[in-house]
């Protein structure tokens, strides 16, 4: 019984780093001016030389126009992000900050200059208090994107089926007490982390989150411009879109406040 759990274990170690190395063998590559096809290299130098003479509505079109050929990445969208933020676009400077921060959460300065945009926005809204603890997890979340958080989980699965065959091996007492509750530790943190994993693939591919980029929408109480307003939002508010129907969306801002909004007026972070 005991030869069968040692060699299940090395199966699942071999097979487990075989396809780590599957998953590595062509790592996707931050795109960088030199990495980038001919084309897009050379809108990359326009744009930055653009940016540097302080045209920055130059610099955003060329910008955009690498969003165009299909190129996405953190510094791009910071790059774009921060071209907006010089022609005082606060909606779309935040738009495309949340979007680098998507990919990148790790990165001090697309925080710092996210904080110092939203900082200008009109809307002072009071964000209903939540456990300390779902706080606490969502920044330690934050530190990485979930690719990191993926190759952490397959780390520790390696850990833990080491640390079983540790156990199964082991002579001494002792060190099979150290195997048993060392995989013991090793599985919680392999959960955890598959969890982080997991939680910011949803939130880097959800479309739950959107941002005001006109310089003021409506919140209505139904989906007609004929209906009450219920308040209105300012350039660069982060909503909750809760539902759809036709060109109207249902928003919900951080105190918990409701109401529809024309697509129009929002953008999908």
């Amino acid at each position: 019984m005991k030869r069968f759990f040692i060699t299940i274990c090395l199966l699942m170690i071999a097979g487990v780093v075989a396809a780590q190395e599957d998953s590595t063998a062509q790592p996707v590559v931050e795109p960088t001016e030199e990495a980038l096809p001919p084309t897009v290299a050379v809108l990359w130098d326009a744009a930055n030389t653009a940016y540097i003479n302080n045209r920055y509505a130059d610099a955003e079109a060329i910008y955009e126009q690498i969003l165009a050929t299909g190129e996405t990445s953190a510094k791009l969208y910071y790059n774009l992000a921060n071209a907006c933020f010089k022609q005082e676009e606060l909606g779309r400077a935040i738009l495309f900050y949340r979007r680098a921060l998507r990919l990148q959460p790790g990165d001090a300065d697309i925080r710092y200059n996210l904080s110092v945009a939203e900082a200008r926005t009109k809307d002072t809204i009071e964000r209903i208090p939540e456990f300390f603890l779902v706080t606490w997890l969502r920044a330690l979340r934050h530190t990485m994107s979930a690719t990191a958080w993926t190759v952490w989980s397959i780390v520790w699965l390696l850990v833990a089926l080491s640390l079983v065959l540790f156990y199964l091996l082991a002579q001494r007492l002792s060190l099979r007490k150290v195997g048993f509750y060392g995989t013991l530790a090793a599985l919680l943190l392999f959960v955890v982390t598959t969890w982080f994993a997991a939680a910011s693939r949803t939130e880097q591919i959800g479309e739950k989150e959107a941002v005001v980029i006109s310089l003021s929408a409506a919140v209505k109480a139904s989906p007609d411009r004929a209906s009450t307003d219920l308040f209105v939002l300012h350039e660069g508010t982060v909503v909750e879109v809760t539902n759809r129907l036709g060109d109207w969306c249902e928003v919900m801002i951080a105190d918990g406040k409701k109401g529809w909004t024309e697509q129009s007026r929002i953008e999908v972070i």
